[in-house]
Parts: structure tokens; sequence; C-alpha cells
């Protein structure tokens, strides 16, 4: 791949943006190739959490716009959200395994959009998450008027939306945005040792949390309580349930195969 960077370790993969002279700007391949990614890492057994971060100073600063306006280039808005980032928000949002986003830098536009819809978002504290359209006269796309809402709540997510201010790490962490934010130099490292703990965990299980939590989101309570114990009853049939139960009682380390 040219835009993205695929590496992968014991029982995790690491995707990095790779498009640092552009500050990450999503181009029409580079959207192809993250999707092609993230595919990949969904059906490979072996892959067990999936970490998503980038090069350079900056996270990812959108959508390029000279793609969105150049007729030569023939991509027009239509196709950018429905080709590029819809599919790619869906996809994080429904792998059955956690992905984490570790933001490096300024994450803008659908750049902070596509951070939100990982599962867990820690950030470096020099990065910002900025809702840009409204400089450009555009709305939130890629999930942001779906996701930021539910995260911060509607009024302060009308209020970053319409004034697009950045929002630093700190604040973000502070307001629910994101989950951590961590020193500069610490976030490599600490992203890292997050994916693989989780990676370690029973995560078929964590998966079907990932489906309840989406589930959750646009269900009743009464809806809610049916989901939850077919999909207890569905977990409750995996290996891991069996070996944290064997492991408690033993009262040893459990050893996970997300199996």
């Amino acid at each position: 791949m040219k835009y993205i960077s695929v590496e992968r370790k014991e029982n995790y993969c690491i995707l990095k943006l790779n498009r640092a002279e552009k500050f990450n700007s999503f181009i029409r391949p580079m959207a192809l190739e993250l999707q092609k990614a993230l595919d990949e890492c969904e059906s490979d057994s072996e892959i067990r959490a999936i970490l998503l971060t980038a090069e350079g100073k900056a996270f990812c600063a959108g959508q390029d716009l000279n793609e969105a306006i150049d007729p030569a280039i023939k991509v027009d808005l239509h196709k950018i959200i429905t080709e590029h980032y819809n599919p790619l928000i869906m996809r994080l949002t429904k792998i059955e395994k956690p992905v984490v986003c570790a933001v490096n830098g300024v994450a803008a536009g659908a750049g902070a959009n596509v951070a939100l819809a990982c599962d867990i978002v820690i950030a470096a504290e020099s990065a910002a998450f900025i809702q840009a359209f409204s400089k450009i006269g555009l709305i939130p796309d890629s999930g942001g008027t779906w996701i930021l809402p539910r995260l911060v709540g509607l009024a302060r997510a009308k209020a970053l939306m319409m004034t697009a201010e950045a929002v630093t790490a700190k604040d973000a962490v502070a307001m629910g945005m994101i989950y951590k934010a961590v020193a500069n130099d610490q976030l490599p490292e600490e992203a890292e040792k997050l994916t693989a703990s989780l990676a370690n965990m029973p995560t078929r299980g964590l998966g079907l949390t990932k489906r309840a939590l989406n589930l959750g989101l646009n269900n009743s309570l009464k809806e809610q309580l049916t989901h939850e114990w077919r999909l207890q009853s569905e977990a409750g049939g995996t290996d891991d349930f069996k070996e944290g139960v064997a492991a408690f009682l033993e009262k040893r380390r459990p050893e996970f195969t997300g199996k």
C-alpha cells in the first residue's frame, strides 16, 4: 500500500495514515487502502485488535480539498462521502474487534470523525480536534452529526460544529470526547500497550460488547434487555468464557484465544 502502512504484531495490527507531507489528508486511493486494510484485519482470525494512528505531525487534516474541487480528477462530494468515508466509518464501528485510535496531532474535519468512530481514542497532549466543516460552508460528515452529540451532548456538539473551535486533547478528555491524553513522547508506547492488552483479552466478548453498545444507541430498555440476554448467551458459549471461569476457580492467569 502507498498511503497506509501496515505493521503486523503477534496478535494485533498497526495501521498508519502515511501521507504526512499533506497532513494525512484523505484522497480516494488512501481511503480505499484503509478500507482494504480494515477488511484484512477483520477477516484474519489471528488479528485480535487494531491500532489506527498516523505518520508525521498531524493525525489527519480531513479531505484533501484539491481532490474535491479539481474537475480533472472527477471525484465529487457525493462520491467522496458515499464511497470513501461512509464505508470507512461503518467498518470502524462494525468490526467486532477492539479498534484503538492514537491521535498524534491535529484531527480536523473528516479526520476528527474517523478518530471518534474508533472504540478507544487516546491522544497526544499537543493534539486537537476540529470540526472544520463550517469554515468552508459544509456540514460535518463521516458520522460526525451522529457520533459527536452522543459523546459530548447536543448543545456542545452544536457549538463545536458551528464555531469550528479547536478542542485540545485535555479538554476532549474532560468533555468525554476521548478516553485519555498522554505526553507526546509517550503516545506510541501507551497506544501499543493498550492495543496489546486488548488483543490478549477475551476479544470475542469484547466484540459482542461493541455490538451491544451499537444496538443500545437506538433501542428501548426492553429491546436492549432482550439483545443483552441473546448476546450473553453467545458469549457464554465461547472458549474464552470457559477459560475465564476455569482460571478464576484455579486462581491463575487466564489465557484467552479470542474464540
